[in-house]
């Protein structure tokens, strides 16, 4: 069965794409920017963004019942690759224990403003959302 993830708390996106899909027990999560969802700002760091954007995925797991803890792949796309560390210590605030794999590649991001977006397969289960 496959299913898009969604909650009253994850902001609906301009674009024609889901922010969660259900696909058996895999929850795939579409690219998180570093955006508040609240106030629309985008902080200035990328640690900052990095945070934020990982905060953007909790909400979208917490819609399907997961968390962090289900995440088995990442994939972060950084603006400038040089800033690898500052993402990296940031990123690593968040998962601990049993790691996510992870590819982290230099990308053109949608808007110059942002410096950070992260994508993630997670493992699940059998859950309903």
């Amino acid at each position: 069965m496959i299913k898009a993830v969604e909650s009253e708390k994850i902001p609906k996106p301009k674009a024609p794409y889901s922010p969660g899909v259900m696909a058996g027990d895999f929850l795939f999560v579409s690219g998180q920017i570093g955006v508040n969802p609240v106030t629309g700002e985008v902080p200035e760091t990328v640690a900052e963004q990095t945070k934020q954007a990982l905060e953007n995925m909790k909400v979208v797991l917490e819609a399907a019942g997961a968390s962090l803890d289900n995440v088995v792949k990442t994939t972060v796309f950084l603006s400038d690759i040089t800033s690898f560390e500052e993402m990296n210590k940031a990123y690593a605030e968040y998962f601990k224990g049993n790691l996510p794999a992870r590819s982290t590649i230099q990308a053109k991001l949608a808007r110059d403003i942002f410096k950070v977006e992260i994508e993630a397969t997670s493992y699940i289960g059998k859950q309903s959302v």
